[in-house]
């Protein structure tokens, strides 16, 4: 019986999956859930050579407040030598993670899995 990982965060789950530290972002991620989650995220993202996966997967709500977290922590990772990737299968944050640009930085995979078996590479540009 699988079980869950118990809340950091109204809005945030924390667990390693195949040598990765999986972030489950949940619920309305706005400015309020984004100053819940930063801190745990940089600490997460200030390790060298970290390989982290934000799973969007469990989200209702998405705005500016949760691109600049994607954008952070794509920067702190990749500042370390570390890896970052994306899940995320929402209609609407898949189409504003193509307007801004950032899918193409962070391509985002439908499933924890595929996330988990791509080869490391997020270093795009755009």
């Amino acid at each position: 019986m699988h079980q869950e990982p118990p809340p950091l965060t109204r809005h945030l789950r924390i667990h390693q999956d195949r040598g990765h530290t999986v972030l489950e972002f949940r619920g309305e991620i706005d400015i309020a859930a984004a100053a819940e989650i930063a801190p745990y995220l940089d600490r997460v993202t200030g390790r060298p050579g970290a390989r982290v996966v934000i799973d969007l997967r469990h989200i209702e709500f998405f705005d500016c407040s949760g691109l600049r977290l994607l954008y952070r922590a794509r920067s702190r990772v990749l500042d370390r030598d570390g890896r970052l990737h994306l899940v995320c299968t929402h209609p609407l944050t898949l189409r504003v993670l193509r307007v801004t640009g950032l899918s193409r930085l962070l391509p985002p995979r439908p499933t924890l899995d595929e996330a988990l078996g791509q080869p490391e590479a997020t270093s795009g540009s755009l």
